[in-house]
């Protein structure tokens, strides 16, 4: 039995308050995470910054946790593509490469509307109420300094595919859907432009999967529709 094998056994007979005070001993020189060091703080006093803040903060925080669990569960276990780093402020959140191109995928969370899942119609009446809702826009605003145009829509053309994290309904970090970005709605004003609240099913059907190399596969068989 080696030293580490007997502390696992000693852990194992100490009361839950014996082991919250080895932990503790041991913080003092192990991070959780570099973050500690960039922020010069503790992980604890990060999530207590979380766990106070508004509702806003939250729903960021929740939308990057989901860039982030994109990248864990989905895309390093994706077999024959690799990652492309970029620079700048781009309209996706992740660029991808196999032997056949590029592909540029932009990820969003599931909307919530008073802590719960928002359905469709809530958005817009005309939209289902067996279906919930992503919005397809920037968090923040602004305007194009040459048209003067509202720089918060998303364009279509600027992403390829459309990756929502359904955590809110599925409360699983790892479940996703997806779609084609040109299969998104446009606004009735400007159909260069996506609609701001797009309907999204839980369940696979003929305009959402919850596999990422058949969307993969619709987008590049050029297929045209919309999802309603």
């Amino acid at each position: 039995m080696t030293r580490v094998d007997e502390i696992k056994q000693l852990l194992g007979q100490c009361t839950l308050e014996e082991r919250l005070e080895i932990f503790g001993h041991l913080r003092i020189e192990f991070s959780i995470h570099e973050i500690e060091k960039e922020l010069n703080t503790t992980a604890e006093v990060i999530l207590a910054a979380i766990a106070r803040s508004n509702d806003l903060i939250k729903r960021g925080i929740r939308g990057v946790i989901a860039e982030a669990a994109f990248e864990t569960y989905v895309l390093n276990d994706l077999q024959g593509w690799e990652k492309v780093l970029f620079q700048g402020d781009e309209p996706y959140d992740y660029l991808i490469r196999d032997s056949n191109g590029e592909l540029r995928i932009q990820v969003k969370m599931q909307r919530l509307k008073e802590q719960k899942p928002m359905t469709a119609n809530q958005a817009y009446r005309r939209l289902p109420a067996d279906m919930y809702v992503v919005e397809t826009q920037r968090t923040r605003g602004g305007k194009d300094t040459i048209t003067g145009e509202d720089t918060r829509p998303y364009r279509f053309g600027e992403f390829d595919i459309l990756a929502v994290s359904m955590y809110p309904s599925t409360k699983k970090w790892d479940s996703f859907m997806y779609t084609i970005a040109t299969w998104l709605i446009p606004r009735p004003e400007n159909e260069k432009l996506m609609l701001k609240f797009q309907p999204v099913s839980l369940k696979p059907d003929d305009s959402w999967t919850n596999n990422l190399k058949a969307c993969v596969e619709w987008f590049r068989s050029g297929r045209k529709k919309k999802l309603l």
